[in-house]
């Protein structure tokens, strides 16, 4: 149709707009224009007038142009069909094949176009020189595009992993939460048996007590009443008989019976029961629990770590677990940071390290890197020392290598946050090993770092216990450690640290006083 019909399109194009009209409107003057550039042309105006003619009219005088919008209908209808069945598109002005862009203008002309007045001095181009260059600027644009639909779908991916954690996790913690519950339940259930035992065993020993009282009382009650009524009927006798049986009855009227005293003791000691009955259980309970001060936060545990059911061990496998990469979790080295740090005051602690062959003991900030290669120094956020193949070094940038004349079997650390102290030391004689010295910024947090060997550590790897805040960081590759304290007037006074190397089921103990 715009082959045959060359100003065709520019007939039914909007004198406004430009475009082909959208439901048009005829003016009292004949003009017509599309119905919205109508209304948008004259809220910018004072006066209503003919954008073409500027004859006075109103919206009262526009009415739908019925005839030609079928007309522009059937046009658009019509190019649509040729561009979809692949027909060279032609100039609708001069009915000639579109070979040149407009750069100004950014539309596609013909030759004829090009020397007409609209596009003098225009910058053209031939058409598929034009799609070529625009083609690579949208592959050039595309490019950043298709990175971040990759990435939004990889966070997404994320999420979506985290959210079926989160339920899992929600899940488990819920089971765990009722079995511990379940077992503070059945502790009161037992101590309440026990308790109520213990009642009904005084109540039957006493009453057995009473009952035996009763029934020896109750024997003399009748041999003296036996007696009594002997003698009164004595006293009735006529006088010559009562004479003659006097001297008998005198006798039997002496009684060697003693009068019973009152049972002392014979009540149920109920304020033995009773008497500070919530404290005594509640005392008797804490010497069956616990107080763990650090407690590992799964939510930053490497993969391969895997922590026991009461977050206070951990054990390195070769599998990985399905676990979300969130920000928190390390993903360099096999790493696990305990869920709570200090940021002032001095700490000190001992960590039994007996003849493992590699451990390292430190301290890490809140802010270190958690994800890529890092090199471990206190630039990176990282106070430690370790031992391997004999040497022990002070991981400061560059390393420190430390002098060491007896292999210590503990290594006890000392923080003072507030001064900007660390420091490492062999308990058993107070030798010193070394001391950092920097202004803390941050809190610290316990770890536990392995060294990236696969061999399995046993499930009580890294067993910690105890009442007071303080820190245990253990870097080891085949060693299981169980740390215990005994409560002494609600304060710990025993260290106990039990350290078992599996390979040459070595165990070995300290004590020492906190």
């Amino acid at each position: 149709m715009a082959a045959r019909f060359p100003c065709l399109e520019e007939e039914l194009s909007c004198p406004v707009c430009t475009k082909i009209f959208t439901d048009p409107v005829v003016l009292k003057c004949s003009h017509s224009f599309c119905k919205a550039c109508l209304q948008k042309w004259w809220g910018q105006k004072v006066s209503w007038k003919c954008p073409v003619c500027m004859g006075m009219s109103s919206l009262k005088d526009s009415l739908p142009n019925l005839s030609l919008r079928n007309t522009c209908e059937a046009f658009l209808k019509e190019r649509s069909l040729r561009a979809t069945a692949g027909s060279e598109e032609l100039c609708s002005l001069h009915s000639e094949k579109l070979k040149l862009f407009c750069l100004e203008d950014q539309i596609p002309i013909c030759v004829i176009c090009h020397t007409s007045e609209k596009h003098e001095k225009h910058k053209v181009r031939p058409v598929q020189e034009a799609a070529s260059t625009y083609k690579e600027k949208l592959r050039t644009a595309l490019a950043p595009l298709q990175e971040k639909l990759k990435a939004f779908n990889e966070v997404k991916l994320i999420c979506d992993q985290t959210a079926e954690h989160i339920k899992s996790q929600a899940q488990h913690t819920e089971r765990q939460i009722m079995m511990e519950f379940e077992k503070l339940q059945q502790f009161l259930k037992d101590e309440e048996a026990a308790r109520i035992f213990a009642l009904r065993e005084e109540e039957e020993q006493k009453s057995q007590m009473m009952k035996e009282k009763i029934e020896k009382m109750t024997e003399e009650i009748s041999s003296l009443s036996e007696q009594i009524r002997a003698i009164e009927q004595e006293l009735g006798a006529e006088d010559i008989s009562f004479l003659q049986s006097y001297k008998d009855t005198e006798k039997r009227a002496q009684c060697t019976l003693q009068v019973p005293e009152k049972v002392s003791g014979a009540l149920v000691d109920v304020a033995k029961h009773l008497g500070n009955l919530k404290y005594r259980v509640w005392e008797k309970m804490l010497g069956t629990v616990q107080y763990t001060p650090v407690t590992l936060d799964p939510n930053t545990a490497h993969p391969n770590l895997l922590l026991s059911e009461d977050l206070t061990s951990v054990r390195l496998r070769n599998e990985k677990q399905q676990v979300p990469d969130n920000p928190e979790r390390f993903d360099w080295r096999g790493c696990v940071l305990g869920s709570e740090g200090f940021s002032s005051g001095r700490h000190c602690w001992d960590v039994e390290v007996g003849d493992v062959r590699y451990w390292e003991v430190g301290v890490v900030k809140e802010s270190m890197s958690r994800k890529g290669l890092i090199t471990v120094s206190p630039a990176a956020g990282v106070w430690s020392i370790n031992w391997l193949n004999g040497e022990y070094t002070a991981l400061t940038s560059p390393p420190t290598d430390l002098t060491v004349k007896r292999k210590p079997q503990r290594i006890r650390v000392q923080l003072d946050w507030d001064r900007g102290e660390l420091s490492f030391s062999d308990p058993s004689d107070n030798t010193p090993l070394y001391t950092f010295k920097h202004s803390f910024t941050e809190r610290l947090f316990p770890a536990f770092f392995s060294n990236g060997f696969s061999a399995d550590l046993p499930s009580e790897g890294v067993c910690i216990r105890g009442i007071v805040p303080w820190i245990l960081i253990i870097f080891a590759d085949d060693a299981g450690i169980q740390i215990f304290y005994h409560l002494k007037n609600g304060c710990v006074v025993i260290c106990e640290i039990i350290l078992t190397h599996p390979h040459d089921n070595i165990v070995s103990k300290a004590l020492s006083c906190v």
